[in-house]
């Protein structure tokens, strides 16, 4: 509502009948001015009409008219095309279910359910009628534009709460103890180069960038991997440039280790690990198990995996905690090179003073890279009673 129309006044506006209403919508634009039909316009929803036929009556009567009067007959006015044509609306509803249900021929059920493409189906039935007649049905009836909205989990896992439960007692035993509790996994991998970032800045003119995102443009590619102390808010985001393997994962908890973990956690015998299901960090992976036995005997910890179950990405903890305020922080800025997206990384902060520390890893990780039986065999693994598939804890060798 426009700053120069009170709501004292708008409230007193409603009160009033429809002659009222435009009269005094009249009075209120002579007094605002330049601009002040629009104003009104705005604020009371009149249409510019309406307001111009108050101020003619105001201009031209030399007294209004007794305030009982109608406007228009009782009856009178245009009538909704719906109560000439009852059967309007249940063409425009067949229609729109077809979407999912009925002919799978329909000539909808592969297009945009736009006004537009209804009014053109709908004509050809014999209707006349204007897409805003389309939509003004379509609001009576209860639709409203929407979108894609993540709510469903997929098929939850029978196990699914039983997890979380096992996982939160975990956390609470080993925070107890003083030993770290970290939470890991990959971001989203990025194009490096002058390419397009979704978001927007304030800036003062456009940042021009390429129409086409071609990795041939670019340097390369960027694959953070980020370790997140759930305790200390403080998390490591390692940055790789060739492949995603559970090498590429270890190496970056190994760095998290060199920079925050042993600094803070010197005296600490164990660390529990909280990962997705997949990827590079996947419960069912030979060669994150592999690596995890070479990091157990480098940092000499007891380490526990606990990872989430199936369809649950989102509740670890370093989704929401750290890789969502990164993306706020580099969001309608392009990632124009790797020094660019270290220190976007780095420069990371929230009210609740999260610090991150970037560093790039410029080795060439292999993909598929097998673990025999032997080499498997030797991994002093031990899985937990409950859960086993989820839960395993691997102890350093001597």
């Amino acid at each position: 509502m426009d700053k120069e129309i009170s709501k004292e006044w708008l409230k007193a506006f409603n009160s009033l009948n429809e002659p009222q209403k435009r009269w005094f919508a009249a009075a209120k634009s002579i007094e605002l001015g330049y601009g002040g039909i629009s104003k009104v316009s705005r604020a009371t929803h009149l249409s510019r009409v309406t307001i111009n036929h108050g101020l003619n009556d105001l201009k031209n009567k030399k007294s209004l008219p007794d305030c009982d009067i109608r406007l228009r007959r009782t009856g009178a006015g245009r009538k909704k095309y719906t109560s000439k044509d009852t059967k309007l609306v249940e063409e425009i509803e067949m229609i729109l279910s077809e979407s999912s249900a009925g002919d799978p021929m329909s000539q909808i059920k592969w297009t945009c359910k736009s006004t537009r493409n209804i009014t053109e189906i709908i004509s050809k039935k014999g209707y006349k009628v204007s897409n805003v007649t389309v939509m003004n049905i379509l609001k009576e009836q209860g639709y409203s534009l929407r979108s894609n909205k993540k709510m469903l989990s997929g098929k939850n896992h029978p196990d699914r709460a039983s997890q979380f439960k096992y996982i939160s007692k975990l956390v609470n035993k080993f925070n107890n103890n003083d030993c770290p509790v970290i939470s890991v996994d990959t971001k989203k991998k990025e194009l490096v180069g002058n390419f397009k970032n979704n978001g927007q800045t304030w800036q003062k003119k456009d940042i021009e960038v390429l129409d086409h995102d071609f990795k041939s443009l670019g340097e390369g590619v960027a694959i953070p991997y980020g370790a997140y102390d759930v305790v200390r808010n403080e998390g490591f985001v390692n940055v790789g440039v060739s492949s995603d393997t559970s090498e590429f994962a270890v190496n970056s908890i190994w760095q998290w280790w060199r920079h925050f973990g042993r600094k803070h956690y010197g005296k600490a015998d164990k660390i529990l690990i909280c990962a997705d299901g997949g990827g590079s960090n996947s419960s069912r992976a030979k060669a994150w198990k592999f690596y995890l036995q070479d990091l157990a005997n480098k940092t000499g910890l007891s380490i526990t995996i606990a990872h989430y179950p199936p369809g649950t990405s989102k509740w670890n903890k370093i989704e929401h905690k750290m890789f969502s305020f990164i993306s706020m922080n580099w969001k309608g800025k392009p990632l124009e090179n790797y020094e660019a997206i270290i220190n976007l990384i780095s420069s990371t902060k929230t009210k609740s003073g999260l610090k991150i520390k970037a560093k790039l890893d410029t080795k060439q990780y292999q993909k598929g890279v097998k673990v025999s039986k032997e080499e498997f065999d030797k991994i002093q693994l031990k899985f937990h009673n409950k859960y086993p598939q989820w839960n395993y804890t691997i102890e350093p060798l001597g």
